[in-house]
């Protein structure tokens, strides 16, 4: 089957494949590179992966994403760039995540118009406004503190994930310090998709762990 090039394809396989989105942290992933972490979450059966870098400078940064372009369609899964619009283009992504600080959502439509393009939820708010700014999937979070987000000290906890959801039509995926534990309780709470940093970077078998992910969230 050929990789989706649109967004119509792409947001079908999102919604019908997407369990545990794991999110590279290359300063936490215990000296291991994204390339390692990459290749251990396509083993372990990621149907999409988003490359997080705030540290590389931009050359780099197009190589690196370049690579996981390959590596991504090579295994059958999505790719999600954070915040770099013009990287995630130059290498044909399949979408980007943007923070609310990071490009307007309805600019990125704009000039990406055929791109998943997720949205961070932190507010009532910037929920029910995701769909009418042009977003295809929000993220609600963080719902536990979290050792990836420096200087939060409000966080939203599982009850978000009903209260969030019900304000807006569109898919959705929840993070923010979850662990293997919380599983059960968030999957009773309408969550279906768990984006991870650190449970999968700092994993010492980080392709078994999120095959295991993969299992719990699935499981009906």
């Amino acid at each position: 089957m050929s990789h989706p090039t649109t967004l119509n394809d792409r947001i079908k396989k999102f919604k019908t494949e997407v369990s545990i989105y794991p999110v590279s942290c290359e300063r936490l992933s215990r000296g291991r590179s994204d390339f390692e972490w990459l290749e251990a979450v396509l083993t372990g059966g990621a149907r999409i992966v988003q490359l997080r870098d705030k540290e590389t400078d931009d050359r780099r940064l197009y190589d690196k994403a370049r690579i996981f372009r390959e590596k991504t369609i090579e295994a059958g899964a999505l790719l999600i760039i954070n915040n770099r619009l013009d990287i995630a283009l130059a290498v044909a992504a399949d979408g980007i995540h943007l923070g609310n600080s990071d490009l307007p959502v309805a600019e990125a439509r704009r000039l990406a118009p055929e791109l998943i393009i997720g949205v961070s939820a932190n507010t009532r708010e910037q929920t029910a406004s995701a769909h009418k700014r042009g977003a295809s999937y929000f993220n609600i979070g963080p719902i536990f503190p979290t050792s990836t987000k420096e200087g939060l000290s409000t966080f939203l906890g599982p009850k978000a994930v009903p209260d969030f959801s019900a304000l807006s039509p569109l898919p959705f995926t929840i993070m923010g310090g979850i662990k293997f534990k919380h599983i059960t309780e968030l999957k009773a709470l309408g969550a279906q998709r768990i984006a991870v940093v650190t449970a999968l970077t700092m994993a010492d078998d980080i392709a078994a762990d999120t095959r295991k992910w993969r299992r719990a969230l699935e499981q009906r």
